[in-house]
């Protein structure tokens, strides 16, 4: 039987999130055939909204896992032309991932999937800056396991978190983003850590449900060298197939000097040292979809979770740049319910994971 929130969900991606207007040219990618009910749905809804041409390809991890463990070196370095060409066509992105096994690459070779992320780095930027992009997640019985849920309750939990009034939720956003812009020091008190930066002069970006789904943070960039102090972030990360949890980096004048996690001090440390800018961070994000409560093994959701932050090694956005370059975009997340405190200059922002400033008590969910 065919589920009407699928149909939703591709209503909210097409109509609000990638805005499909009469003549767009669209790409619908989907890694994991799973994926196809919400592909057919884009799809038909793209060429009913007027899109004059919407190309549609699948790809699958457990055989791009091959690439990582065989590729020579000159195929490793072997830039796909054709691809960059055709990004340069589109006007709206679907990104879906609906991969069976979020470990499909966890002893893939990590020195090749570094490199290879080096030599495809043009066809992201190209998607980033010149598309309507739009990226998120299908649900699946692997993706339900990571997230200790049956399928059922995953799927509740996925559409829950993304067929909201995003409008609504815009304009909620906003108290949020005058905050930050209006911040010069931060400071996020917890267990086990204790960080100060500033963001002076870099604004408070809002993520509305325009780039991401599900979505729900407002976003800055600290000033590239002024991170001092140490954080443990409580939330298990997923990155190049690998997971690691309590991850624990020390910073000196904006760079990671010391980073530990059980069990991965190497395989942190080697990402880390993938380029000069894995080691600075890139992005400040304050989570605040009240939708998204537990970690779920999932980036996509995970950093949104509400009373939550995620401070990120790597690459910086354009949209807020703090002149920070990297192969790498690690968003790696603190959770601040029931143990933290989030000071924007003398003020008090949240406390134990709910708003306490008056002008963002909008924000808090009921409870």
């Amino acid at each position: 039987m065919k589920d009407p929130r699928v149909r939703q969900f591709a209503e909210v991606l097409v109509n609000y999130s990638g805005r499909v207007q009469p003549g767009d040219v669209v790409l619908i990618s989907c890694a994991g055939l799973e994926g196809m009910p919400l592909v057919k749905e884009l799809y038909a809804l793209c060429l009913e909204k007027g899109a004059k041409y919407v190309e549609y390809e699948f790809s699958v991890p457990e055989i791009g896992r091959h690439f990582y463990n065989l590729a020579s070196a000159d195929q490793l370095s072997y830039f796909p032309q054709h691809k960059l060409d055709f990004m340069k066509q589109v006007d709206v992105y679907f990104g879906l991932s609906a991969a069976d096994n979020s470990m499909v690459n966890a002893k893939a070779n990590q020195a090749s999937m570094i490199a290879w992320s080096k030599v495809v780095r043009p066809i992201i930027d190209q998607r980033v800056k010149g598309t309507r992009w739009v990226v998120t997640r299908y649900p699946t019985h692997g993706a339900a396991q990571e997230a200790r849920m049956s399928l059922e309750e995953y799927e509740d939990y996925l559409f829950a978190a993304c067929c909201m009034d995003w409008e609504e939720e815009s304009r909620k956003q906003d108290a949020l983003k005058a905050c930050v812009d209006a911040a010069d020091r931060v400071h996020i008190k917890a267990a086990d850590t204790d960080l100060t930066f500033s963001i002076k002069g870099l604004p408070g970006i809002k993520c509305d449900g325009r780039l991401n789904i599900p979505d729900g943070e407002v976003f800055t960039a600290p000033v590239r060298d002024s991170v001092e102090g140490y954080i443990t972030y409580n939330c298990p990360t997923v990155y190049q197939g690998k997971e690691f949890n309590n991850v624990r980096l020390e910073f000196e004048k904006g760079r990671v000097v010391r980073a530990t996690a059980p069990g991965m001090d190497a395989e942190l440390n080697r990402i880390l040292d993938t380029d000069e800018g894995a080691r600075y961070v890139g992005e400040f994000a304050i989570g605040v979809n009240p939708n998204i409560r537990v970690p779920m093994r999932n980036i996509l959701f995970d950093e949104k979770i509400f009373g939550s932050i995620h401070f990120t090694p790597g690459q910086a956005y354009d949209e807020c740049d703090n002149g920070n370059r990297s192969a790498v975009h690690w968003d790696m997340v603190k959770i601040l319910v029931g143990d933290g405190e989030l000071w924007f200059d003398d003020i008090l922002i949240q406390k134990d994971g709910r708003f306490v400033h008056e002008p963002l008590l909008g924000l808090n969910p009921e409870e």
